[in-house]
């Protein structure tokens, strides 16, 4: 089972994030919020909205905890902070990657060229999340405002920057189905 860590812990990364781990994937999720890591460690991911009522168990970590992952390196690192933010996070998990490992941004912006300043391109993919309608109510609390996608509209893209389809890139639409409509694209 893949490793995967999400940089940015707030309405997108928690939402996704705890939707990857109740389909059994093994999700860290870390974020500089005291309050809300404290809350997602104590009570898990709490959600509501559209998609009804859950409370997903989920690792947290704040960001100065982060190196107890040394010991088990990250194979998916999400970055999922705002896009000012996504450098520092990225150079945050770059050290924690494993060797095969790579960055997925998972963000409101097209970042992939800052991602791959600090890890290079070639461990840098991307995804597109659209109309997903998530917001962090309180510490440890993400409601969902959209419906699932479905078959009306695609919630996730994922590509690779240069377009071909990748072993990755598969793998990335099939954890990213556990949760919504995904789609893998050539064209990002």
């Amino acid at each position: 089972m893949r490793r995967i860590a999400f940089v940015g812990a707030g309405a997108m990364g928690s939402y996704v994030g705890a939707r990857m781990a109740a389909s059994g994937e093994d999700v860290t999720l870390i974020d500089p919020w005291p309050e809300h890591v404290e809350a997602l460690k104590r009570d898990g991911v709490v959600l509501s909205g559209t998609q009804g009522d859950a409370r997903i168990p989920i690792k947290a970590l704040h960001i100065h905890e982060v190196q107890g992952l040394s010991r088990q390196p990250v194979d998916i690192a999400f970055i999922s902070v705002k896009s000012y933010d996504t450098e520092w996070a990225t150079m945050l998990i770059r050290q924690y990657l494993a060797p095969g490992g790579f960055v997925v941004s998972l963000q409101n912006c097209i970042n992939e060229e800052r991602i791959a300043g600090v890890v290079g391109w070639g461990r840098t993919v991307g995804c597109i999340a659209s109309t997903i309608g998530v917001s962090v109510d309180r510490p440890g609390h993400v409601v969902r405002t959209y419906k699932p996608g479905g078959a009306s509209y695609t919630v996730f893209r994922v590509g690779e920057v240069h377009g071909r389809v990748t072993q990755r890139a598969e793998e990335l639409v099939r954890i990213l189905s556990t949760i919504d409509s995904t789609e893998l694209t050539t064209n990002l």
